[in-house]
């Protein structure tokens, strides 16, 4: 049986109830085609099969139901009509609708007819308990939703694709106080907040083009704490963009004093640390085309 879902809202383009079902089959009707009706600017018919669609020998078991697009004559050569398909069938019990979530499907002069060679079995129809067959009667529906081909179609081409140039400076700090070089300043003691509980350690910009690109020189840097002996580095990483009000970036809160203090955790020996910086700039690291197709 088709996998289907439950609803109360009837279909919205098409109903049909069928008066002593069961004489389809006895009388041997192989199909029966309801009238036409209207959708998308479309005109549509259901196909049920008491018997099944014949696509193999144990559809027999089976009751196929299918849409069928008419009135084709007018169209185009090589003509194509997409369209999401939904055929019920209701419990006259529930007074709910079951119903086959369709998909899009393409209408064509090869095949103008879509839908569901094992809707229901047998079995479950005419078992009253389900509700769907009462006195030999029985409710068939569906929806049709055309799929207009309007949709707004982008090509995003990418072009010039570099890694983005990045430095990586090391600087020696004697005395824990002196800073060699001018781009990293380092806080003993800590600053703002972090004052006597932690180092502070910030990135610097100094140079003289940060009105460009917007305002912002966009970096990602990564400032690690050389350890000299077996323990990892103490190493961090930020993406952030410096300006003209925030040329100063970095932590408070870099590493506490207590580990730095520390002798055995290898940072500070013999007065003496080690910063490592690396600086990736992602300013035009890449540039793109947009064009329509």
């Amino acid at each position: 049986m088709t996998t289907t879902e439950t609803r109360e809202a009837p279909p919205a383009h098409f109903l049909i109830k069928i008066e002593s079902f069961s004489l389809l089959d006895d009388c041997g009707v192989e199909k029966y085609e309801t009238k036409e009706f209207v959708a998308g600017n479309h005109k549509w018919r259901l196909v049920i099969y008491p018997n099944g669609d014949n696509n193999n020998e144990k559809d027999g078991d089976y009751i196929s139901v299918k849409l069928a697009m008419v009135d084709t004559s007018s169209m185009p050569k090589n003509w194509e009509v997409n369209a999401i398909v939904n055929i019920f069938l209701y419990n006259q019990i529930s007074g709910n609708y079951i119903y086959s979530p369709g998909r899009p499907r393409p209408f064509q002069i090869t095949q103008s007819e879509w839908g569901f060679s094992k809707f229901i079995s047998k079995k479950s129809m005419f078992d009253p308990s389900n509700g769907y067959l009462m006195n030999d009667s029985c409710v068939f529906g569906a929806e049709v939703f055309v799929v207009k081909r309007e949709a707004v179609t982008e090509c995003l081409s990418l072009n010039s694709v570099h890694p983005p140039p990045s430095y990586k400076h090391d600087c020696k700090i004697s005395n824990f106080k002196k800073l060699e070089g001018r781009y990293v300043c380092v806080y003993p003691k800590g600053n703002k907040e972090a004052t006597g509980n932690a180092v502070s350690i910030y990135l610097n910009y100094a140079g003289s083009n940060v009105s460009t690109h917007s305002g912002r020189v966009k970096t990602s840097f990564t400032i690690s704490l050389i350890n000299h002996g077996y323990c990892a580095h103490k190493t961090r990483t930020t993406p952030c963009s410096f300006t003209t009000s925030w040329a100063s970036l970095g932590w408070d809160s870099f590493i506490d004093l207590a580990t730095i203090n520390d002798p055995k955790q290898g940072f500070l020996v013999r007065d003496c640390i080690r910063v490592s910086v690396e600086i990736s700039f992602l300013n035009s690291a890449l540039t793109f085309n947009s064009s329509w197709i």
